[in-house]
């Protein structure tokens, strides 16, 4: 295992252990199916997800960027080999074997793991709003909502056909980016760790909700995005930051109805054990509309 998986699987297994041992003392809703009814079928989603990320794309979105790095392909790529020929060309004028403005350089590259971070982080709000519009992409989506409970596991419940278009888009836009590799394995571990947090099965007090939910996506706000109105679903789509749907006019503050008696899932998926099997979950895409 290398480093970057390292990282990955240990915050990944952090914030899960944190998240699912909060929502078992400090239960937020009641599940209508028991938890292994759910968790079997959602847990072997990642798995499977996994397995599809690693046949599609051994090298992973990390091995993305090197390549592209070394092509020298992407917009930042592009910029630094710019600046490099640059402070190569004054230092040769210069007849000096120091580089120049290494300063600049270090916070050129400071800003650009930034900006690439919080543009990944807004390719996945459109990602997400794009899966809610198209119908094609909403069937495989919609196995993520049909879930008849919201806690940890459900932040992992994706179809793997949506996780291998969703990597298709990730890789495109690492490529036409340059998005440097550090980049990746920032937006990546938060990604995954936001996704439990916000899914997790628990509530803020109020007053706390309103004030982090400035800036993040809490769990009630992704509660709300889960309702069964698809006014509400169709809003709050962001995995981490809140201000994406603020900018892009798609926030809810609040439901129609509590957060306690919100009701949740698919009408039309019920909350049986049938629905929650590996099969049903696999298949689900190709029968419901």
């Amino acid at each position: 295992m290398d480093n970057t998986s390292f990282i990955r699987l240990s915050v990944f297994l952090g914030v899960f252990v944190l998240m699912a041992v909060l929502e078992a003392l400090l239960p937020a809703r009641k599940a209508v199916l028991n938890r292994k009814a759910r968790w079997v079928g959602n847990l072997s989603m990642v798995v499977m997800g996994a397995l599809v990320s690693r046949i599609l794309l051994p090298a992973t979105l990390v091995g993305v960027s090197l390549w592209a790095q070394h092509k020298g392909i992407g917009v930042f790529n592009v910029l630094l080999d710019a600046m490099q020929a640059d402070a190569s060309s004054s230092n040769q004028l210069l007849n000096s074997g120091k580089p120049l403005n290494t300063s600049s350089t270090y916070f050129v590259h400071i800003a650009i793991v930034t900006v690439s971070v919080l543009l990944l982080d807004m390719l996945i709000y459109w990602q997400h709003r794009l899966f809610h519009t198209v119908p094609m992409l909403w069937r495989f989506h919609k196995m993520h909502h049909a879930d008849s409970h919201v806690d940890t596991t459900t932040g992992l419940r994706f179809h793997p056909v949506e996780i291998a278009m969703s990597l298709g888009i990730k890789a495109a836009a690492v490529v036409i980016l340059g998005v440097p590799a550090v980049a990746i394995v920032i937006f990546e571990v938060a990604l995954n760790g936001f996704a439990i947090f916000n899914h997790a099965n628990i509530r803020l007090p109020q007053k706390w909700d309103d004030r982090i939910g400035l800036v993040l996506i809490t769990q009630r706000l992704h509660r709300i995005h889960h309702s069964q109105a698809k006014s509400e679903s169709n809003s709050n789509y962001g995995f981490s930051v809140s201000w994406w749907d603020r900018l892009f006019n798609s926030f809810t503050p609040r439901a129609a109805f509590s957060d306690e008696t919100l009701p949740i899932g698919q009408k039309d998926v019920p909350a049986v054990r049938e629905n929650a099997s590996i099969k049903a979950l696999l298949l689900q895409p190709f029968k419901s509309k």
